[in-house]
């Protein structure tokens, strides 16, 4: 009879195959939400830092955010990148720093150690989001642990139109816009000098019209919008007064 059930279990493993309990990390974190002490060695951005763990240095990318890049090949330094890296190294300066890790895979495509990362219990995620310095982002099942948590924090900052949502566009589904930032800048650089002097008015009939200085009604038009250009008007929908 012994026979018979070692035979079932080893067609079943050829069949189904079979895991070896003690290296498989996925089944040494599942349901566990233990948090390891570690000690910050040092503070990459707002959502990288390299950590002493298990006697390693290892690099840890925070779990389900993303801030704004410090030194991308690219990109280059995104608006609120540095905010969110010094609130970052703040928050890890203040007390007794903890991970966690969630059901999924420990590691990255670049073998950074994937994790929910603690400050005497606080998450610190949490924590950026809230104060609008992170986004809600790479989102892989099964690591989702705290994703309603985190969609919460940011819809706070978001209401609050604070850090990344200061400006309308920055944050994207495929990241952050810094052109937008860029753009409105140039916008309110060019205004303040004076040189944005069109006025875009919406009437009753909701008809746009836009009044130049020398046109009759300049003076006396509260605008809706202001133009530096006369096309910039005109491709907001905005016909010339007296047309």
């Amino acid at each position: 009879m012994k026979i018979i059930f070692v035979c079932i279990g080893l067609v079943f493993c050829l069949l189904y195959g079979c895991e070896e309990n003690s290296t498989n990390s996925v089944i040494q974190t599942s349901g566990n939400t233990e948090q390891v002490p570690v000690e910050v060695v040092e503070v990459t951005d707002g959502d990288t830092i390299k950590v002493k763990y298990n006697g390693n240095i290892e690099k840890v990318r925070y779990l389900l955010i993303d801030t704004p890049e410090m030194n991308h090949k690219t990109l280059g330094k995104q608006p609120f990148g540095e905010e969110a890296k010094q609130r970052n190294k703040e928050l890890l300066n203040s007390g007794d720093v903890t991970i966690e890790f969630d059901v999924g895979d420990r590691l990255d495509d670049y073998g950074r150690m994937l994790a929910y990362i603690y400050v005497d219990g606080q998450s610190i995620q949490e924590t950026l989001l809230e104060e609008g310095l992170a986004r809600v982002a790479y989102i892989f099942p099964p690591n989702t642990r705290y994703l309603d948590d985190f969609e919460e924090a940011s819809e706070i900052a978001e209401k609050k139109n604070i850090g990344v949502w200061e400006t309308e566009d920055y944050v994207t589904n495929r990241g952050f816009n810094a052109k937008v930032i860029t753009d409105n800048s140039v916008k309110e650089e060019i205004q303040t000098s004076g040189k944005c002097n069109i006025k875009g008015n919406i009437n009753r009939q909701g008809k746009k019209i836009y009044h130049i200085p020398s046109g009759k009604y300049y003076e006396q038009t509260n605008p809706e919008e202001w133009f530096c250009t006369e096309q910039e008007a005109i491709k907001a929908g905005f016909k010339k007064s007296g047309e």
